[in-house]
């Protein structure tokens, strides 16, 4: 959530982050309505209640009919500091509801508009020629078929559309890519995290993600628990409720976790192959820090991502994300974008997000500094998303007869592979 302090000082910057973004402008002056109605509620109630204190010093001291008019006014006032407190509760409870629906505060430099609005930031790579190669490229599903790497048919009979099953080679590639990315991050001071695939609701509320996220987000009644679409939940919530020594920061975590995601709003998209599925394994950077420090651990963060994919020898480009595409927690994001020949478009393959201190506000979570507390900074960084990854080295990396060349990178994991070839069933 943004700073209430802020909202009261420059009610326009919230404004304009709103339209940027989409949403509902009118929330801001609903919001600075309830907030005016919550601090008013709260200077009456303190008056009434010290009031009220004063009240019962003069009882005690009184007798006869003095003390008995004192007690009937008592008896008055304490249905009055009963309904001030009533409507101080309800007049914070419905400011913190309405804080709660408001997106973080959009970056400056963002670009204004939809998906589509994006501006190119850097391109990495070529794309290869196959038509000079001498063959037309096969997509990723035709490609795992042939390698016995990927069983879609059963993976819908088994659990429905857009799950699968990796199987042979295309396990041991996710296993590969799994430990060679968290070796990356590893090596540049993350510290490893298995995290919970199911978090209570002030966990995914608290990380923005039963806002406008919500569709996309599966939920089990009976626990009253929900399943991750991403280790950015139970990283983020890690340190809930906790105040944090300045001199700890920057803290980063990588987490490998499975994500759940309905997908709501893509039918009809990506239903072909394992690009846009229910379930798939991700490894997620998370960075917690000073906010001040926050616009250089984001670039820190994509450079960490542009490693990633150089190693797997991937063309990509880097999109500055539009303001509508952001979002509710990301102030700004950068996407990186892995060329798919078949498709003959860049497709998202990472992605990292500046929360500013929008997540640490609603999770409760600061930092102590020359004795003062305030709110940190989060952000968020995908190294690997599995399926995706693996439909880009299939896509790129594969040769005439269906064979796939291994990336360097990932031959260690690999028992030393260089091509993946094409099995007989």
């Amino acid at each position: 959530m943004i700073d209430l302090r802020l909202l009261r000082e420059d009610p326009d910057r919230v404004r304009a982050s709103q339209r940027a973004r989409g949403e509902d402008v009118a929330l801001v002056d609903s919001l600075l309505s309830a907030d005016e109605r919550r601090r008013s509620s709260g200077v009456r109630f303190d008056e009434l209640r010290n009031e009220q204190k004063g009240l019962g010093k003069l009882i005690g001291k009184a007798t006869g009919d003095e003390k008995a008019e004192l007690l009937q006014r008592a008896s008055r006032l304490a249905a009055d500091v009963k309904a001030a407190d009533a409507e101080r509760e309800a007049a914070d409870a419905e400011t913190q509801e309405l804080l709660l629906k408001l997106g973080n505060l959009v970056h400056p430099e963002v670009p204004v508009g939809g998906e589509e609005d994006f501006v190119t930031l850097e391109t990495h790579g070529t794309h290869r020629d196959f038509a000079a190669e001498g063959f037309e490229p096969r997509d990723h599903l035709e490609l795992g078929q042939l390698l016995g790497a990927i069983d879609v048919e059963r993976g819908a009979k088994v659990s429905g559309s857009r799950f699968y099953f990796l199987t042979g080679v295309g396990a041991l590639l996710e296993l590969a890519l799994v430990n060679a990315a968290i070796a990356q991050a590893t090596a540049a001071g993350f510290i490893p995290m298995l995290t919970p695939a199911l978090v209570r609701p002030q966990s995914m509320a608290g990380t923005g993600f039963l806002g406008q996220a919500a569709q996309d987000v599966y939920h089990l009644d009976k626990d009253d628990l929900y399943l991750v679409g991403t280790s950015e939940v139970p990283l983020a919530a890690y340190h809930m409720d906790e105040i944090i020594e300045a001199e700890r920061l920057p803290l980063r975590y990588a987490g490998f976790s499975p994500c759940f995601r309905r997908e709501a709003g893509s039918h009809g998209k990506d239903t072909r192959g394992i690009f846009r599925v229910h379930q798939f394994d991700k490894v997620e950077m998370f960075s917690y820090v000073l906010p001040e420090d926050a616009q250089a651990e984001h670039q820190r963060l994509l450079e960490w991502e542009k490693q990633w994919l150089t190693s797997l020898e991937l063309p990509f480009r880097v999109i500055d994300v539009a303001s509508a595409d952001l979002g509710a927690s990301a102030a700004r994001k950068f996407d990186c974008e892995a060329w798919i020949p078949t498709q003959g478009k860049y497709r998202e393959l990472t992605s990292t997000s500046d929360c500013t201190e929008f997540q640490s506000r609603r999770l409760s979570i600061r930092v102590r500094e020359d004795k003062k507390v305030r709110p940190l900074a989060t952000l968020n960084g995908t190294l690997c998303a599995v399926p995706r990854t693996i439909v880009a080295i299939l896509e790129n990396h594969q040769q005439a007869d269906g064979s796939v060349r291994v990336p360097e990178v990932l031959r260690p994991y690999l028992g030393g592979r260089e091509v993946l070839e094409p099995v007989t069933r």
